[in-house]
């Protein structure tokens, strides 16, 4: 960002993120020639009416099915467990999302809603996330608010947010730890402050899962290698800084397994918590079976092997949940991140360079580190930046003439495509046990 030179005249706004012009984009109704600016709407009325909407949407027919599935069956008993102070169980993963499963049921009931309602919340925050770094970059509402409607119709954070699994919340924790590093970049105010709010969500989205670990590491090295290099984050130190995102990261991160030491069965001790992390690693690490949905990282983008959460007869119904991408963010999120590349090297503009970075680094962790046995779910995180790529791909080349119609087009055809899935990311009754026929649309799906 600190590449960016500010044409004569540009005043920069104090307390904002970063000192870039406000340019026109894709999404405006008049042509790209109009000498004064279309409506913008408020960033925040704009966040509050989206994540209103995704909220309602993640709420209908939550409680469906009514059973535990996929692997909720791994991580309702085991947030139970701990909740009530019975056993530490499933020591695979550390602590943090199966508390907040155990909060939700304890403030919303031990029944299938209540095992999904926090989930639905995570899955709002990763929205709001994903639109506050859109805004903090291009300081434009048409752009975030773009950015959050693709990340609601990439049907991956849909499916997510229904279940009661892992990967909502370290995603959501992860998302928000990138704003707040972000945004306080070129801040003169407010930056302590949001760096250690970075830690502290590094450190929760660690103690979620243990493949926040390289982001936390990426935070922490592009903050020194910024600061030493660029400047930025003003009023913080080098030093400084890496005690916030490092230090208080690590101690929120082995704070997440407090609950642990007040169970009645296996519990930890304070002279057991770090020769624990190896038992965990030693869990992670562990051979495992052949699977009929396993599928290898170079299949992800393509959806070549998308995974069924359930398929089966649930409530006297047949029933089914596809963890499947939506094929128009999916397939078109790559050709955006292209775009975000080459406009990026021709303009020198280092944020459609960050947005496609964030992508090949989210993804190139499963290149160079892959796991023995591979999942489409492993790819949730990259596929999370990839309406982002979008959103900045727009405004970048859509400025004017016929292209400024194109983001509105491609919405509609996300949401488009979205309805159509919907019956089979939802849980939906189904006709009959062939009906996932009708979605099937190369034989590696079924």
């Amino acid at each position: 960002m600190s590449g960016y030179r500010r044409p004569p005249g540009l005043k920069e706004r104090r307390g904002s993120a970063a000192p870039f012009p406000v340019e026109r984009s894709g999404f405006d109704k008049a042509g790209a020639e109009s000498p004064k600016p279309v409506w913008q709407p408020s960033p925040w009325l704009a966040l509050a009416l989206l994540l209103v909407a995704a909220e309602t949407l993640f709420l209908v027919n939550l409680q469906h099915p009514l059973q535990m599935y996929f692997d909720e069956t791994h991580y309702v008993p085991a947030a139970r467990d701990l909740i009530h102070g019975v056993a530490y169980r499933n020591i695979e993963h550390p602590l943090a999302a199966k508390t907040l499963i155990g909060v939700s049921m304890l403030l919303f009931g031990d029944t299938p809603f209540g095992w999904r309602l926090m989930s639905t919340f995570f899955g709002c925050a990763t929205i709001a996330a994903v639109f506050l770094v859109a805004q903090s970059l291009f300081r434009d509402a048409r752009v975030s608010l773009t950015a959050g409607v693709l990340v609601l119709l990439n049907q991956m954070l849909f499916v997510q947010a229904r279940i009661a699994m892992l990967d909502v919340y370290m995603g959501a924790f992860l998302l928000l730890a990138l704003w707040c590093l972000i945004d306080s970049y070129r801040r003169e105010r407010g930056v302590r402050l949001r760096l250690i709010a970075c830690g502290v969500l590094l450190g929760l989205a660690v103690g979620s899962k243990w493949l926040a670990i390289p982001y936390a590491a990426a935070a922490g090295i592009a903050f020194l290698l910024l600061k030493r290099l660029r400047g930025g984050w003003r009023g913080v130190s080098a030093v400084e800084g890496a005690l916030w995102l490092g230090g208080l990261g690590l101690f929120v991160y082995l704070a997440t397994f407090a609950p642990a030491f007040f169970v009645a069965e296996n519990p930890l001790t304070f002279d057991r918590l770090l020769p624990h992390q190896l038992a965990i690693y030693q869990q992670q690490t562990l051979p495992l079976a052949r699977h009929p949905y396993q599928s290898d990282w170079w299949q992800w983008p393509q959806i070549g092997r998308p995974i069924w959460y359930l398929y089966e007869q649930v409530d006297g119904v047949q029933r089914g949940v596809l963890l499947i991408g939506n094929p128009a963010v999916m397939w078109g999120g790559l050709v955006a991140l292209l775009a975000c590349l080459v406009g990026g090297l021709r303009a020198r503009d280092p944020r459609l360079l960050l947005v496609a970075g964030l992508w090949v680094f989210s993804y190139g962790i499963w290149v160079l580190i892959p796991k023995k046995i591979g999942f489409y779910y492993y790819y949730y995180l990259p596929a999370l930046f990839l309406p982002l790529a979008l959103a900045a791909a727009f405004h970048h080349f859509c400025r004017g003439g016929r292209l400024r119609r194109l983001p509105g087009a491609f919405i509609l055809l996300a949401a488009g495509l979205f309805a159509y899935f919907y019956p089979i990311l939802s849980a939906m009754p189904l006709p009959s046990e062939d009906a996932f026929l009708a979605w099937m649309w190369f034989d590696g799906w079924r």
